[in-house]
């Protein structure tokens, strides 16, 4: 128990005094950059299923 206390203590004199925090307008900068990222991306695959999809049916109908 005593080496679970000493990680506990020094994990939190870590997280308090070593790391740096992003400022709040860097973050929602990047959170912007997350967002419009992830719709771009969202809105790709769904061109690419939308046109696999009207081809595989063209391509399906041929052989009805």
């Amino acid at each position: 128990m005593n080496k679970f206390s000493i990680f506990l203590k020094d994990s939190y004199k870590e997280m308090t005094e070593k790391v740096t925090w992003p400022k709040w307008d860097e973050l929602q900068q990047s959170t912007m950059i997350v967002l419009v990222s992830t719709i771009l991306i969202t809105a790709i695959v769904a061109g690419m299923d939308f046109i696999a999809n009207g081809a595989l049916s063209f391509i399906y109908s041929l052989f009805k």
